[in-house]
């Protein structure tokens, strides 16, 4: 099917992003490179700075003091027209400013509320401060993720942040506006990131892993098996294999130049510690380069492991066009792809209050006089 003229399968939804950090940015991000028209929110001053990174591409920016009298008024007339709202502040931090969900959807009934936090809109931590970190120890993520013999480690923040966090936020909003769309009747998404991260956990929870009977670290998938871990080869460089299934796992060592036969039974996790230390001896004998030149193109499970630079230029993902160059910076092109509304990047990430006058005028229906008003008595800027 060909692709039609269109921005993404989301083309014509207008989003009201109050900034905030990380998931909620996260989520307004992925509605923007589906077609969304964002508009975020920024506020007065150097905080604004915060948001000047690759999550606001394809957005455009207004700041507006909130604590100002006439900053909640300002975007009240904007929801008024919006499909969807995100905001990533404390529970009731939005309600003290005056732009509560009551109010908002008061003044646009099928508006989509979303609400991005930690522990949710309410229970004992609701109003507790934390991060990444702290969400993903709580659902039960954390204690899965690491080596043996060593503490849990931090996944970055990709668990509960963008993860759990902004990209559920985007997937409720979505669901939400359909409904909206079908009904007429806006509604408020609680999004919290220890949910979302335990929703990511959900196979786990159903499997022998919930009552761990082993220990972090010494099970199939958490580098606990030789044939799914990362190796450091000759040059200081390091590959991954991933060969589970009996037939990869035979490929895999006969390239690395070993006879299965001489091995221990594959899925034996006893021998797994000393098998891992066989690897490793094979793998540091070549080069990263070499050992791609032997496995490329095979069923062994095997790939480079690139950082941002290479992952970039890698022959595959240049064929496929998976990341992109917006103003000279390289990035992740949008995902996933839609054969006949396919969405992009269509600007770069806004400069906070880039866009106040044209938002103004062309959401809140400002004349070029009441906009004049409001920078003079400092509400926007």
């Amino acid at each position: 099917m060909s692709p039609i003229d269109s921005k993404g399968p989301l083309d014509g939804v207008k989003v009201v992003q109050i900034a905030s950090l990380a998931p909620g940015p996260f989520a307004a991000c992925l509605l923007a490179d589906m077609g969304a028209d964002v508009v975020r929110v920024d506020r007065l001053g150097p905080a604004s700075k915060l948001t000047a990174d690759l999550l606001g591409r394809g957005q455009r920016s207004l700041c507006v003091d909130l604590k100002h009298s006439d900053g909640p008024p300002t975007v009240l007339k904007l929801i008024e027209g919006a499909d969807l709202l995100i905001e990533g502040f404390r529970p009731g931090v939005m309600e003290r400013l005056g732009l509560g969900p009551d109010l908002c959807l008061d003044r646009n009934p099928a508006l989509v509320y979303g609400r991005m936090t930690g522990y949710g809109q309410d229970g004992p931590l609701s109003q507790a401060a934390g991060h990444d970190i702290n969400y993903i120890s709580l659902s039960g993520t954390l204690s899965m993720v690491g080596r043996a013999g060593q503490p849990p480690t931090p996944p970055l923040n990709l668990v509960g942040d963008f993860g759990g966090g902004g990209m559920f936020l985007a997937f409720g909003l979505v669901c939400a506006l359909f409904e909206a769309r079908r009904s007429g009747r806006g509604q408020v998404v609680d999004a919290s990131m220890v949910e979302g991260s335990a929703m990511l956990m959900l196979p786990f929870f159903g499997g022998p892993r919930r009552s761990e009977p082993h220990p972090r670290g010494t099970n199939l998938l958490d580098s606990g098996a030789p044939f799914y871990d990362a190796y450091e080869t000759a040059d200081g460089q390091w590959v991954s294999v991933g060969a589970i299934e009996p037939q990869f796992y035979d490929e895999l060592v006969t390239k690395m130049g070993l006879d299965r036969e001489t091995l221990p039974v594959q899925m034996d996790p006893s021998t797994w510690p000393a098998l891992k230390e066989h690897f490793a001896r094979v793998f540091r004998t070549r080069t990263r380069d070499e050992w791609c030149q032997i496995f490329e193109g095979s069923d062994a499970c095997f790939a480079p492991v690139l950082n941002l630079v290479e992952a970039a230029g890698h022959p595959h993902n240049t064929a496929r066009r998976a990341f992109i160059q917006v103003e000279g910076v390289d990035q992740p092109a949008p995902a996933p792809r839609f054969s006949v509304t396919p969405g992009g990047v269509h600007r770069a990430p806004p400069k906070p209050g880039q866009h106040t006058d044209e938002i103004l005028a062309e959401w809140g229906g400002f004349s070029d006089g009441e906009i004049s008003a409001l920078r003079r008595l400092g509400a926007v800027g």
